[in-house]
C-alpha cells in the first residue's frame, strides 16, 4: 500500500519548487492532488506532467473567494480533501526595518499568514476527519535574522495559527503542524540569497552554505519528503509541532 493511497491534497503555491516536488511524491504515493498558484502556464505544466491525479486552480491566497472556489473545484472533481498544504510565500524585502516598506510588510504577512488562514477556513468544512494540515515555515520562524522582519514576522506568526488551530481540530483527529526548512535549492530561495549578500548566485549560494553544520542546501525532494511524512499516517500522533528540517542551522 502506498502511504498517501486514495488520499486527496491540496498544495498552494504547488507549481513550482518544493510545491511542485511535494505534488510529484504525493502522487507517487498514491494521492490525488489539487494545486493552487498564479502561474497558470506552469500549473498546466504541472496537470500534463502528473496526469488525471492532478487538478489545478489559479489563485492567490490573500483572495478568500479564490481560495474557496479553488478548494471546492477539489473537492468537485476528487470527492473530499484529507491533506492541506499551505505552501505559497513571498520572500518579501530585504532592508532594515527603518527602510522597510510598509506596503511590502503588509504584502508578505497576508501571503503567508492570511493565505493560510484561508487556505484552513475553507478547507476545514471540506476535510475528512483524521486528516492533515501541514503550513510551510522557515527555520527563520524559529530564529531571526535582520534585514527581512517582514518575512521572519510572518514565518513566526505561522507558528501561532498552526497552534490555535490544532488545538481547536484535535477532536476531529487532524493534525496540524509547520514545517520549517533552511536554505533549499529552488529560485525563490536563490532570490532571498542574491538580495541578502549582494553576490551572483552560486556566490551567494556558498555563503549561504557555510552557515549549515551540514554546508550544503537541501532539495526540494528532501523537503518534500519530510512533508510526506506529515501528510501520512505515520505521523497521527504528531500534531501542534514545529518540524525543523535545515540541516543544522537552528541547532
Amino acid at each position: 500500500m502506498k502511504r498517501l493511497q486514495d488520499k486527496v491534497a491540496v498544495i498552494t503555491g504547488g507549481e513550482s519548487g518544493i510545491g511542485l516536488a511535494t505534488a510529484r511524491r504525493f502522487v507517487a504515493e498514491g494521492a490525488k492532488v489539487h494545486v493552487l498558484g498564479l502561474d497558470e502556464g506552469r500549473l498546466k505544466d504541472a496537470e500534463q506532467e502528473l496526469g488525471t491525479a492532478c487538478g489545478y486552480s489559479v489563485a492567490d491566497v490573500t483572495d478568500e473567494g479564490a481560495v474557496r472556489d479553488g478548494l471546492q473545484t477539489a473537492v468537485d472533481r476528487f470527492g473530499t480533501l484529507d491533506v492541506l498544504f499551505s505552501n505559497a510565500g513571498i520572500s518579501g524585502a530585504v532592508s532594515g526595518v527603518l527602510d522597510y516598506p510598509s506596503d511590502i510588510f503588509t504584502r508578505t504577512l497576508a501571503v503567508h499568514i492570511t493565505g493560510a488562514f484561508h487556505v484552513i477556513k475553507h478547507g476545514l468544512p471540506r476535510m475528512r476527519d483524521g486528516g492533515s494540515i501541514i503550513i510551510m515555515s522557515s527555520v527563520v520562524g524559529l530564529m531571526g535574522f535582520g534585514g527581512i522582519c517582514g518575512y521572519v514576522a510572518a514565518k513566526h506568526g505561522q507558528v501561532g495559527l498552526m497552534r490555535a488551530v490544532a488545538t481547536e481540530v484535535a477532536p476531529r483527529r487532524i493534525r496540524v503542524n509547520t514545517l520549517h526548512p533552511g536554505p533549499t535549492s529552488t529560485a525563490f530561495q536563490d532570490e532571498i540569497e542574491m538580495a541578502a549578500t549582494g553576490l551572483p548566485r552560486a556566490q551567494a549560494a556558498a555563503a549561504f552554505d557555510e552557515l549549515l553544520p551540514l554546508k550544503r542546501h537541501a532539495t526540494p525532494a528532501e523537503i518534500a519528503a519530510a512533508v510526506l511524512y506529515l501528510a501520512s499516517d505515520e505521523s497521527t500522533f504528531v500534531t501542534r509541532t514545529t518540524l525543523t528540517v535545515d540541516g543544522g542551522l537552528a541547532g
